[in-house]
């Protein structure tokens, strides 16, 4: 069943006791909470992801809920818990959504070392993933949500997940956090692309999440082999550059854009190993995001 398939009482119920089982890509995420608004955004997010019956094992144990005492009417609060423990200051209760999406991500961080976890963007195309590594601030975001309006599939705008066995990329398809100025490039970009609301004031400036194409969701168990390996970086008024670049380089910027290179030691090295030596590397500088496009689309026909 669909999350959509559930009523709103349904769902409220679910998240109110013993907690609705969400999966996302390869995981299976318990989710509880008593909150409202955190609930119509869940619904509204996930409405095409799968949610499993209980007795399904749950690989991270979340709850997104209003801490007591005073907090709970002055100035009240969102508290995010994973596996029973508080890893972040509350948030203002507003903010829960964000709070969720980005507390999950520190979740699959900090434990998913089942894979080699990069820190990037990830959409496929042709049966190949471009996999764009990036920190914050580089437009990787923006560019992975202007490449699946344009029919690429997304595989996660936040964590390209490898396997060590075999170097496939495993889907984590969610929404994309947008932020600042990117949601409203987005909103040009794609006007027919579904934007949740703003929320202003938060430790990231204002975000705005877009939600996942249903194709993309409906896929989220289809791994893909890497095809490129594409490191972008937006400049205002840049003219567009794609410059290939060599292994080693390549090798030391996708170490470098990992969360868990070092951890995994020989593994981790081996994998990165084989990213590099599979797929075509380049740096894209860019500022136009139509001539960004065309130009990953020719390297992708190509």
């Amino acid at each position: 069943m669909m999350l959509a398939g559930l009523t709103g009482d349904e769902c409220r119920q679910r998240l109110a006791n013993r907690g609705l089982l969400l999966k996302t890509g390869p995981f299976t995420v318990r989710v509880r909470s008593d909150i409202e608004g955190f609930t119509r955004l869940l619904r509204q997010f996930y409405g095409q992801f799968p949610v499993m019956e209980t007795p399904a094992v749950a690989d991270f144990h979340v709850r997104v809920l209003r801490p007591g005492g005073i907090r709970r009417w002055w100035r009240p609060q969102v508290q995010f818990l994973l596996d029973g423990q508080s890893p972040f200051q509350p948030f203002q209760l507003s903010h829960a959504f964000p709070l969720f999406e980005w507390g999950l991500n520190w979740g699959i961080a900090m434990q998913a070392h089942q894979y080699l976890m990069l820190h990037s963007a990830a959409v496929e195309r042709a049966g190949k993933v471009l996999i764009l590594p990036a920190w914050p601030g580089c437009g990787k975001s923006t560019l992975c949500a202007a490449l699946v309006s344009r029919g690429w599939r997304l595989f996660s705008d936040e964590f390209g997940l490898v396997r060590i066995d075999d170097g496939q990329l495993v889907p984590l398809p969610r929404p994309t956090p947008l932020k600042n100025k990117s949601i409203d490039v987005i909103r040009d970009f794609a006007p027919d692309a579904t934007i949740g609301p703003a929320f202003h004031g938060t430790r990231k400036g204002t975000v705005a999440h877009l939600q996942t194409p249903d194709a993309s969701a409906a896929q989220a168990h289809i791994p893909a082999l890497p095809g490129w390996l594409v490191f972008p970086r937006y400049r205002a008024g840049a003219t567009l550059q794609l410059k290939p670049i060599d292994k080693p380089q390549a090798f030391l910027k996708l170490a470098n854009n990992s969360f868990n290179y070092r951890l995994l030691g020989l593994q981790g090295f081996q994998a990165v190993t084989r990213l590099v030596r599979q797929c075509d590397r380049y740096i894209l500088s860019y500022s136009d995001l139509d001539e960004a496009i065309d130009t990953l689309n020719q390297l992708a026909d190509a």
